[in-house]
């Protein structure tokens, strides 16, 4: 996870003490971010429902220290805004700690204490995904506050994140058959999200966000951002723009009117990146490529057109009817006009209906597969070795800041390691 934003988040001064449970008055502390009279308290979708209140752990800080052998280093996944994510264990009917190897591996978010979004965004996790249950959504086991430490503790996702497997150098790339499964299952806790009456704005649908189990299910993790949708007549809430550069919907940026179709643009981008391996912002491509979405939209709704965008590591290997009507609704996902867009429940019909399709696989001609592919830096990290996201920082502009991962499961940012964890 990258830092979305510093600006006016500061960390709150009432961390101290101990929380034996989430309680009504620990819901309240989180202002206009409290979810607990907001969802339809017990409300289910054929697949999720949403709980009457959190159903996670309370964990000590003796008990997170001794499930990840004292936080050593040995045992970090990932860093970023928030802190360190460590790889831990515990008892898998108990929950409590234990050894290495035995019970269930879990990932362990760690607040940094100077940081500066953490606290708030700490709370919403808990308020929302402690409440929020579905098959792609990531799992919140839990949490610790004790002093001033405050932990969440994850499901561990073997496979870590999709930007991984999409653009790290070294990676095997996902084949076509595995992009359209994820795409399907990310398409679907999203879809969830939006389904509710009081629905809920997910505001950071980008690929680090989207974690692979080991059978490559996706998940949707990190709920920092999220945010209720509008009531009533409303068609949008007006809220501080916050989020990655290159996956906010336009009238968002621009105005910060956020729309439960603001969430549809964002996966419209994953679709490009998934589509053609490219990063929706790259600084390293040439003139007037530096957004992908800005550049690729010509190319999704014409089907000789579309062969020129493609990932070149599928290497021809995909069906091209399948190919076609996923660029087609990506365009649509990335119309500029929020109403033109479709809803995460028609995006996921379409998906479906795609995924059943029946046709020849395309097997690419070399003239083009060869035809204006991207070069090897467009493709992976730049070639200092670091990636750079431009990142939305209200007060500040637009800024540029390395990026690192502290999902469950994400790796850290280091282009020796693999693209997943044992």
């Amino acid at each position: 996870m990258t830092p979305k934003t510093s600006g006016s988040i500061t960390t709150s001064n009432n961390t101290t003490g101990k929380l034996s449970s989430v309680d009504s008055s620990f819901m309240a502390s989180t202002g206009s971010r409290s979810t607990s009279g907001g969802f339809d308290e017990g409300s289910k979708s054929p697949l999720g429902q949403i709980l009457e209140a959190p159903n996670i752990r309370t964990f000590t800080f003796m008990e997170l220290r001794t499930a990840t052998k004292n936080f050593r280093p040995d045992s970090v996944l990932g860093e970023g805004g928030f802190g360190r994510v460590y790889k831990g264990w515990v008892d898998e009917k108990t929950m409590n700690p234990a050894k290495a190897g035995t019970g269930i591996v879990v990932a362990v978010k760690k607040l940094n204490s100077e940081s500066m979004q953490g606290y708030e965004e700490w709370q919403s996790e808990i308020n929302f995904l402690g409440r929020l249950s579905h098959p792609n959504l990531v799992k919140l086991l839990g949490f610790c506050f004790e002093d001033k430490e405050l932990l969440l503790v994850y499901e561990f996702m073997a496979k870590g994140s999709l930007e991984n497997h999409l653009f790290r150098r070294g990676c095997a790339p996902l084949s076509w058959e595995l992009r359209l499964k994820i795409a399907i299952g990310a398409a679907r806790g999203l879809a969830f999200l939006h389904a509710s009456e009081k629905q809920v704005i997910y505001r950071d649908f980008k690929a680090s966000n989207i974690l692979l189990d080991a059978n490559y299910n996706a998940k949707l993790s990190d709920f920092g951002l999220a945010k209720l949708g509008p009531t009533g007549s409303n068609s949008h809430i007006t809220t501080r723009v916050m989020g990655t550069y290159g996956y906010a919907a336009p009238e968002y940026v621009a105005t910060g009117h956020l729309y439960v179709k603001s969430d549809v643009y964002g996966f419209g981008v994953v679709m490009l990146e998934m589509l053609s391996g490219q990063r929706a912002l790259d600084p390293n491509r040439p003139n007037g490529q530096l957004n992908l979405v800005d550049w690729a939209k010509p190319y999704l709704a014409d089907r000789r057109k579309l062969a020129r965008l493609m990932d070149p590591r599928f290497e021809g290997q995909y069906n091209s009817k399948q190919a076609l009507e996923a660029a087609q609704l990506t365009l649509k996902c990335l119309a500029g006009e929020p109403r033109s867009r479709p809803s995460m429940k028609e995006v996921v019909e379409t998906l479906e209906h795609i995924e059943v399709m029946k046709s020849r696989t395309r097997e690419a001609r070399g003239s083009v597969v060869g035809t204006r592919s991207p070069t090897r830096s467009q493709h992976g990290a730049c070639t200092s070795g670091h990636r750079h996201t431009v990142k939305l920082a209200v007060g500040q502009g637009l800024t540029a800041t390395p990026r690192r991962h502290d999902d469950p499961g994400g790796d850290a940012d280091d282009d020796n390691s693999s693209c997943t964890w044992p």
